[in-house]
């Protein structure tokens, strides 16, 4: 099976980009194997739509995001698929340039949607001004997410090491160079 772990979000807005954060932080500090499947992690941004080519070339994908949810408070930690998504959730009031959701649906619609599995969080940053830094709320959950996505990967057979230990703040404040 060929796997994606797509990171989703603006960097330029402190929390609101700890989806591409968290994605960097699984490249920078695991390897991953597995003799069954090919796992690629990707920082999606904010391309949304642009991203359909990509995503339709995958069996499974991971998205990695922050959202909203109706009672929900800042830092929470949210694991569902995309078919079962809580009906308190949504991706409004993020940053991203066209939501997320929207473009799953629309490759949902053409009939070419992979398995999907969402790990958001609800943020506590999100500013018009340029804000690498995160709040430690969302350093918090994003060891939450982090734990999450590694069980679910081993739960799909790969293999894990960890071969660096670079704390979220330290990817934040990188992410822009790329990973």
């Amino acid at each position: 099976m060929k796997i994606l772990i797509l990171g989703i979000g603006n960097i330029l807005f402190g929390d609101e980009g700890i989806g591409v954060h968290l994605s960097n932080l699984l490249k920078v500090n695991y390897k991953f194997t597995s003799s069954e499947h090919s796992l690629d992690i990707i920082d999606g941004g904010t391309l949304a739509q642009s991203l359909i080519p990509l995503i339709t070339s995958y069996d499974s994908v991971l998205i990695l995001d922050c959202i909203n949810a109706d009672d929900g408070n800042i830092g929470d930690v949210f694991f569902f698929d995309f078919n079962n998504i809580p009906n308190n959730l949504n991706w409004q009031g993020t940053a991203h340039e066209v939501e997320m959701l929207q473009t799953l649906k629309m490759i949902e619609i053409l009939g070419d949607l992979p398995q999907i599995k969402i790990i958001a969080t609800i943020p506590e940053i999100l500013n018009d001004d340029t804000a690498f830094n995160l709040s430690p709320k969302i350093k918090d959950s994003c060891i939450v997410m982090r734990d999450i996505a590694l069980k679910y990967l081993k739960e799909l057979g790969f293999s894990i090491d960890e071969v660096d230990n670079r704390d979220i703040q330290e990817i934040a404040n990188n992410s822009f160079k790329g990973y």
